[in-house]
């Protein structure tokens, strides 16, 4: 009786043996094989074309393939970064591999990871670097979003707020000094990086309302110790092998400080960062030119906010701007926001309310503006909770659109 054929794939990081029919021949047994996606830690299935790739039928925009610098999306779908409040001490954990995980083997184009603080309360971790190798084992993209929450910074997960109730602190400071303590010893922090993970900062002393922290306002030497972590946490990005860079310098939906620095509602400074719009753009510009250079051969997102929804005109007669809105949206490009203003004239109940898309006709507004540039909403569609509710959206709108989009080989039956 014929023994049984191992062969050894040599090109896995771990060997691994398959077994093959004893009675077929070596040279036709190939087709028989189930394929591992080259370059994973572990064995996957190999998945070609690439899940979420229009395999027949007619061609919508959404399933055309978008490259930008020398980085390839096989569709036009992108998953929002989405705070999930899970890592283990700023790193990330199985949790997030489930999460991000999930949505590259359902066909989106590529996942951006949620927001990742800069300063040591959210440091990139190893763990951040299995994440990337799994989805890319699926043929998805991975960017990841860098954040500093600014007076936003260090406030309890909303559903340990919600059960406090109504009123009270979202300052999670006991927890905050524990952590330090720990990174303290853990990242062999200087004293004045431990200084700074004890503090909240921001543009100004103006809390984002009377249950969040009452900031300090940034210094230069607060600034350039934010600037410096930015550009660090890029360098971290590029080793764990990210494909994709998310400046979440301007969005506020986390008031990161630097959009605390544009918006007149939360910068009232009185020197060279404040003021006028130049003044406002300064931090924040300076920021984004030190990314750039530090990330100058992939895509470079900007998130930034078209509105601050507050009540009242974006500029007085004047000229004087009150507040943030699209006139100087417009100087920036990428996906639209909210939340930088406590009493914001929109809540996520009146988004519902207004409908799916309320602030697509921003991202339109500003395409008109600059036609050349590549926009969220215009260019590409970024989903975050309908995705919580349907992980399969790319999947469905194919068929909802006609046409026929490679599904997971474990999933293909289903479709």
């Amino acid at each position: 009786m014929a023994s049984r054929i191992i062969i050894n794939h040599l090109s896995f990081k771990r060997t691994r043996f398959l077994q093959l029919n004893p009675f077929v021949r070596l040279g036709s047994a190939m087709a028989h094989i189930n394929t591992p996606a080259p370059g994973a830690r572990e064995y996957y299935p190999l998945n070609e074309p690439a899940i979420g790739t229009r395999t027949d039928g007619v061609q919508p925009e959404l399933f055309k393939p978008l490259t930008i610098k020398d980085v390839t999306f096989k569709n036009r779908i992108f998953v929002s970064p989405m705070c999930q409040y899970s890592s283990s001490d700023g790193h990330a954990t199985d949790w997030h591999l489930v999460h991000i995980g999930g949505y590259a083997t359902r066909g989106v184009g590529a996942v951006c990871v949620e927001a990742t603080s800069v300063v040591p309360e959210g440091r990139i971790s190893p763990e951040d670097a299995r994440i990337v190798e799994f989805c890319h084992a699926q043929g998805t993209k991975v960017g990841i979003q860098l954040a500093h929450a600014g007076r936003k910074a260090s406030t309890y997960a909303p559903w340990v707020k919600d059960r406090v109730g109504h009123g009270a602190s979202w300052i999670a400071g006991g927890e905050r000094k524990r952590l330090a303590q720990q990174w303290f010893v853990q990242f062999s922090l200087k004293q004045e990086e431990w200084f700074h993970v004890l503090q909240f900062m921001a543009p100004a002393r103006i809390p984002f309302s009377e249950t969040y922290p009452n900031p300090k306002e940034m210094t230069e030497q607060d600034m350039q110790y934010v600037e410096d972590a930015f550009v660090a946490a890029t360098k971290r990005s590029r080793e764990i092998g990210c494909t994709r860079l998310v400046a979440h310098k301007f969005t506020v939906r986390t008031a990161t400080s630097s959009h605390e620095f544009v918006s007149p509602l939360s910068n009232t400074r009185t020197d060279q960062y404040g003021g006028s719009l130049e003044n406002r753009l300064r931090f924040p510009t300076r920021l984004l030119q030190r990314i750039r250079e530090a990330w100058s051969d992939k895509p470079l997102f900007v998130r930034i906010s078209a509105t601050d929804w507050a009540e009242g005109p974006e500029k007085a007669e004047d000229g004087t701007w009150l507040q943030w809105g699209i006139e100087q949206s417009n100087l920036w490009v990428d996906k639209i926001s909210g939340g930088n203003w406590v009493k914001q004239k929109i809540s996520p109940i009146g988004a519902l309310e207004m409908g799916h898309g309320y602030q697509v006709p921003f991202a339109e507004n500003i395409k008109k503006a600059h036609p050349s540039l590549l926009v969220g909403a215009a260019d590409v569609v970024f989903l975050a909770r309908e995705l919580m509710r349907n992980p399969h959206w790319a999947l469905t709108a194919a068929k909802t659109l006609g046409v026929k989009v490679k599904a997971a080989n474990q999933y293909e039956r289903a479709w």
